[in-house]
């Protein structure tokens, strides 16, 4: 599915270029106010919720950037894919028709490979370190990749770090892996990582996951706290292993006609305020899963085991064969500097 997206996703971007290159596009409109000042539409299209960190986010940017421009800008937010879902919103942010959206950076793979950094197995330690990434030199290198393109990255906004769940045995060391089937989000960099543990893997639709467990049509998934306690996977699911082994993070991308549409005063407000609504955004996210996990505690219905050192050793040491495969696609300088984060 990852390789069909894909194609698809590349062949979107070139009508996309092509119709940039033509002028057209809907957004990013202007609107004259009394006095002569314009004000400028700024639409934000995402496939989320409202009610989630990366919704409120959104509405935290929309106030921020409207109180502080004093009318020059008015910020459309368009959440649950209420006009376009994953596949249409990257044409329409190249077309212009919306000028902000947040996919999922693992979406962002078939424009740019380095993307998959994200999936690849026990690289960050825990959430501050990819946040310090995310921040650095490379992680803002890796956001701003895609300019020639006709996309600029303005943010990287974190949903949280997945860790391991079954209904089978406690999973502590690699071997405990052996033989079971878990759900994952899609092929590539997840399917090798279950690969190199002995287990087996099966991309099933987010909708669909607790279903597949309840049925065994697999034996386990691996998300955030926050999808573990609200998808209620406590109640198929016994045993949970806290392992920070890989991410579920979105970028916030905007388009380059857009951006070079708007005065370098304009510029930098829109990236104050955008910077704002990523540390607000962050916060949401950390706070959202802290309090999922005491949830998942309280209840009493997992056993929960978190990896010591050694244990994540172990598990670093399995996944080498995963970063044989994909240090050279992704990038080494990348590898490294989300390795050395802490």
């Amino acid at each position: 599915m990852k390789k069909i997206f894909s194609v698809v996703l590349v062949a979107l971007l070139a009508v996309g270029l092509m119709l940039v290159a033509s002028g057209c596009g809907g957004g990013g409109s202007s609107s004259q106010q009394a006095g002569g000042t314009k004000t400028i539409t700024v639409k934000f299209s995402h496939v989320v919720a409202e009610s989630t960190p990366k919704g409120q986010a959104a509405l935290k940017f929309k106030e921020l950037l409207e109180s502080k421009s004093n009318g020059q800008f008015k910020v459309e937010v368009y959440p649950s894919s209420q006009l376009y879902g994953d596949p249409e919103e990257m044409e329409a942010l190249l077309a212009n028709n919306v000028q902000l959206i947040a996919p999922s950076a693992t979406k962002l793979v078939g424009l740019n490979p380095a993307f998959q950094l994200v999936d690849m197995p026990f690289l960050f330690k825990n959430d501050q370190a990819a946040y310090n990434f995310y921040d650095g030199e490379y992680g803002q290198k890796l956001m701003h990749s895609l300019e020639n393109k006709g996309i600029l990255g303005l943010a990287w906004w974190p949903n949280g770090s997945k860790h391991f769940t079954n209904s089978k045995r406690p999973l502590k060391r690699p071997a405990d892996f052996q033989g079971l089937k878990f759900r994952t989000q899609s092929g590539g960099v997840l399917d090798d990582q279950f690969k190199a543990l002995g287990a087996g893997s099966q991309t099933i639709a987010f909708g669909e996951v607790y279903q597949a467990l309840q049925n065994k049509t697999v034996d386990g998934t691996e998300n955030t706290f926050n999808n573990i306690d609200t998808q209620k996977y406590a109640e198929v699911q016994k045993y949970m292993t806290v392992s920070y082994h890989g991410r579920i993070d979105y970028v916030v991308l905007t388009n380059t006609k857009f951006w070079n549409s708007l005065t370098e005063d304009q510029k930098k407000l829109f990236t104050e305020c955008m910077n704002e609504a990523t540390k607000y955004e962050r916060k949401l996210a950390d706070e959202l899963n802290q309090k999922s996990f005491e949830n998942l505690k309280n209840s009493g219905k997992m056993e929960i085991y978190t990896l010591t050192d050694a244990d994540r050793e172990a598990f670093v040491k399995a996944m080498q064969p995963v970063y044989d495969k994909y240090t050279d696609k992704i990038g080494k300088e990348y590898i490294e500097a989300a390795r050395n984060s802490k």
